[in-house]
């Protein structure tokens, strides 16, 4: 996952501080104090803009990213906001290299290089602060993105829903690799939660834990309810929507099927509902498992598995071919 990859983003204290060590290294091998000077001026400005340079290419195009990652970073930290700060950094770096080449066309001449070498370097200082507030927004922009799982495209993927409690994490820690976290109250899941099933030796499927989502219009909902959706919508090859007819959960039943029915709405993939502590209530006519005890919850992974293998069915049928034309 490409956030993974990105490095620290220095503040601009940094960068000016390691790029004056090293135009300061490399004054020292110049005998002549106008080349000297001059060489100090073009290794500093080399170095910042190609310091700033690295930051802006160390995140990824957002416009290539598949749709869960551009929606996730638009709900984490904004994409205009992100894009913003880079665009400022990206003109950072080109503003020291003009005023860095321009500084050292001009002491040549060998008049008043000292004084000049202050003036560049001030210059450059200041160019350099004005971005300050974008390098220090990028670092923590990188640091919530880094942390985003791994979501396969490639995998056939099965997102588990509804409100915090029902028992989405205990399904998940019984069919898959995932280890979420699990306790008696809402919101346990602040994040989206990636496990694997491993179907044979090659294949595996990919179960999302979502955290809860409430009932309510979707501009009240949280950062936390607003990764949920997201997975929902662009992950999914089935949602396994999962209810708690005992209402142990805090939230009664019709509030969970009014959540059931956006769902429905939001997405054009099978959903699959479940009832699940039901060794305490069931529901006629759906199925129904106990995470706690553990009855049922294979019986719902081999319903899901049916649509996998309906998917894997109908991407191996090759498409009709058209008659060619005489």
């Amino acid at each position: 996952m490409e956030f993974e990859t990105i490095p620290t983003v220095p503040t601009a204290d940094e960068v000016l501080d390691r790029s004056l060590r090293r135009a300061a290294a490399k004054k020292k091998l110049k005998t002549n104090v106008d080349s000297a000077n001059e060489e100090f001026v073009r290794a500093v400005a080399k170095a910042i803009h190609d310091k700033l340079k690295s930051v802006v290419s160390s995140f990824p195009s957002f416009e290539r990213l598949p749709p869960f990652y551009q929606e996730a970073t638009e709900i984490l930290v904004s994409l205009d906001r992100l894009k913003q700060s880079l665009g400022a950094v990206n003109w950072a770096a080109d503003q020291v290299w003009i005023i860095g080449s321009g500084y050292t066309r001009s002491m040549r001449s060998g008049i008043d290089t000292d004084k000049k070498r202050r003036q560049a370097v001030a210059r450059i200082a200041s160019i350099v602060h004005q971005v300050e507030d974008d390098l220090v927004f990028l670092n923590d922009a990188r640091n919530i993105l880094r942390k985003l799982p791994h979501v396969s495209e490639d995998e056939f993927t099965v997102v588990v829903a509804g409100f915090p409690n029902v028992g989405k994490s205990s399904f998940i820690r019984h069919v898959s690799t995932a280890e979420p976290e699990i306790a008696a109250y809402p919101f346990t899941t602040k994040g989206i939660i990636v496990g694997h099933h491993d179907i044979g030796k090659r294949d595996r499927i990919q179960f999302i834990d979502t955290p809860g989502v409430l009932e309510r219009p979707a501009d009240e909902r949280n950062i936390i309810e607003r990764q949920a959706v997201s997975a929902i919508i662009n992950t999914a090859d089935v949602v396994l929507f999962i209810l708690d007819a005992s209402e142990h959960c805090g939230y009664t039943l019709d509030d969970q099927m009014r959540l059931l029915d956006e769902i429905h709405r939001l997405v054009d993939v099978p959903v699959v509902t479940v009832v699940n502590k039901a060794d305490i209530q069931g529901i006629e006519g759906y199925p129904e498992m106990s995470t706690l005890t553990g009855e049922g919850v294979e019986v719902v992974l081999d319903l899901l598995l049916t649509f996998r293998k309906e998917a894997t069915k109908t991407n191996l049928r090759e498409p009709p071919q058209p008659e060619t034309q005489q």
